[in-house]
């Protein structure tokens, strides 16, 4: 499994090897983005200041004017405290990739990308990890150790017993748990059942954004003969043959329908999705992103 015979050691040397790579992100790219992107719920009373030409006379404080027989105006700021929430799929199928990196490392360099651009903008950050049923939950916090605490889990966590995937159990356990609005960001690579009622629940609730993240083998079938497989949550195998160019041009089809399911999905909900590849630059698809709300 996913990093199961990493020493303690080694477990904190990653952590602290993603915590520069990420922290770094989201300090030097994310932070405006976030904030732009994901703004307070109001406007709260900060301070007041001397009167300035061009400055707004309906923020005058008139009791403070008289005081000093010279006009200040109040200073409001956005309530910024947000709370974040990570739902991630950690089903066997997240344990897949042909290149370097398998979709549970981008997955956990997303998350906390995330995490610490949260953290920039003193809002909490929860975690809900799921396969077929609900894993682990990590109630929101802030600071840093908590964050240093999610990438520990994302990089050492399995599941229990669970090896599907049900997007749909993810949600319906968000909505049942969090009751007032949060920024939801559902990571998976959706190899799920239907999900499109807890989806629309969802997102009538909380502002959520789905990623999906794929493997470039999950679209396109190599050439390579015939070859054993074997579904890696079902555990289900066959033999294909790959060469076949039907067999080939349907397995491609295949994830494409998935896909155009998916998308559709969101969009009827009113929700965001994003796609990132194992092999591609997640950093450019996450500012689009952040830029295009």
């Amino acid at each position: 499994m996913f990093e199961s015979k990493m020493t303690t050691a080694e477990i904190l040397k990653r952590v602290r090897r993603i915590e520069i790579k990420t922290k770094g992100l989201s300090n030097h790219i994310f932070a405006g983005e976030y904030h732009s992107a994901y703004k307070g719920r109001g406007m709260s009373f900060s301070e007041v200041r001397e009167y300035t030409p061009g400055d707004d006379v309906k923020t005058i404080d008139w009791n403070v004017t008289a005081r000093f027989s010279h006009p200040f105006v109040k200073v409001y700021e956005e309530e910024r405290e947000l709370t974040v929430m990570l739902l991630v799929d950690i089903s066997n199928s997240s344990l897949f990739g042909t290149g370097q990196r398998l979709k549970r490392e981008i997955i956990t360099e997303l998350c906390a990308v995330l995490s610490f651009s949260a953290a920039t903008n003193n809002d909490k950050v929860g975690v809900i990890f799921f396969s077929d049923r609900i894993e682990r939950f990590i109630p929101p916090k802030k600071g840093r150790s908590h964050i240093l605490r999610i990438i520990r889990e994302l990089i050492t966590i399995e599941p229990a017993s669970g090896s599907g995937t049900n997007v749909g159990i993810a949600l319906e356990f968000l909505n049942s748990v969090l009751k007032k609005k949060t920024i939801a960001f559902l990571m998976s690579d959706f190899v799920t059942l239907p999900f499109e009622k807890p989806l629309l629940l969802a997102s009538r609730k909380h502002d959520l954004v789905g990623i999906q993240v794929f493997d470039q083998a999950d679209k396109i079938l190599p050439q390579a003969g015939l070859l054993k497989v074997r579904d890696a949550e079902s555990g289900a195998e066959l033999w294909i043959d790959t060469d076949d160019k039907a067999v080939r041009n349907q397995y491609a089809k295949n994830f494409q329908n998935h896909s155009d399911y998916c998308r559709q999905a969101f969009a009827k909900s009113g929700a965001s999705m994003m796609s990132v590849r194992t092999d591609q630059d997640y950093v450019k698809t996450l500012q689009a992103y952040f830029k295009g709300r």
